[in-house]
């Protein structure tokens, strides 16, 4: 009986360590969130000082694209500081969670992607649009993908998403040709991360694909005709194209900028 009670008492020692260590870990992941954000916000404010020192004037805001009532309140603070908005591009997006046939895609999983990769911008442009079609001038860009242009295993909801931004630049190409407002669709291929950009879009779909991530680079070079990933001065110099009136009759249109992976 002793043994027993021992035992017992020895396994609500460890049930209470074993809640103590979890209770740890969530402190220390919530650290590293907190880190995470701190980082971003840094890195923003970083950027917002280098445009200032090249001229430039700035303003930043954190926005959850799934809100209309935030997209909406972001183009207010940018009407505020600038009186206007001439080229809005669409680049919020999330390319996981992804690695699963389309069967397995939960009901949650396909919505998040959805509402973010395409309704998303859709919210941005519902807020921004009438503003542009007022004034009768602009550019948008939206950031779609070679994913918005040919099919990827494992990855349905994204392709979906894509596509249907690519449609919807179309349809809303032909809604505001009248009053001089265009609408393109920019299609990067492979880009390579760039942690000062925060990104790391070739990370995540290696990670759902259960890929080594050290490995990402190699792997995504392999499929590339060019062999070399996009830089992202490669994607931001197609936006200025887009932006500026040397691409004046350029609308409706879907650019890639692939290093002709689409055309294989």
């Amino acid at each position: 009986m002793r043994e027993r009670q021992w035992i017992t008492a020895r396994r609500s020692e460890l049930d209470a360590l074993a809640e103590e260590l979890a209770k740890q870990l969530q402190e220390v992941q919530a650290e590293r969130d907190e880190l995470a954000i701190a980082e971003r916000v840094l890195n923003r404010l970083a950027e917002q000082a280098r445009a200032r020192r090249r001229g430039a004037a700035t303003v930043t805001a954190a926005v959850d694209v799934r809100d209309t009532r935030q997209c909406a309140q972001a183009v207010d603070q940018a009407l505020d500081r600038f009186g206007t908005v001439d080229v809005p591009v669409n680049n919020a997006g999330i390319a996981s969670p992804s690695g699963k046939i389309a069967h397995d895609i939960t009901e949650q999983e396909w919505s998040l992607m959805l509402d973010i990769d395409l309704s998303g911008a859709w919210r941005m442009m519902k807020a921004v649009a009438p503003v542009m079609v007022q004034r009768k001038f602009g550019s948008i860009i939206n950031v779609s993908s070679t994913a918005g242009t040919v099919g990827y295993r494992r990855f349905a909801s994204y392709v979906a998403a894509k596509h249907g931004l690519i449609g919807l630049t179309k349809a809303a190409a032909l809604d505001y040709a009248p009053m001089r407002v265009r609408v393109n669709a920019l299609c990067p291929g492979s880009v390579r991360d760039d942690p000062v950009l925060e990104g790391r879009m070739l990370a995540e779909i290696t990670r759902s694909l259960e890929v080594p991530v050290a490995d990402h680079e190699r792997i995504f070079v392999r499929d590339q005709p060019m062999n070399a990933l996009i830089e992202p001065s490669d994607i931001a110099n197609a936006a200025l194209w887009l932006a500026t009136d040397e691409s004046r009759q350029v609308t409706g249109s879907a650019l890639t900028v692939d290093g002709g992976f689409t055309s294989r």
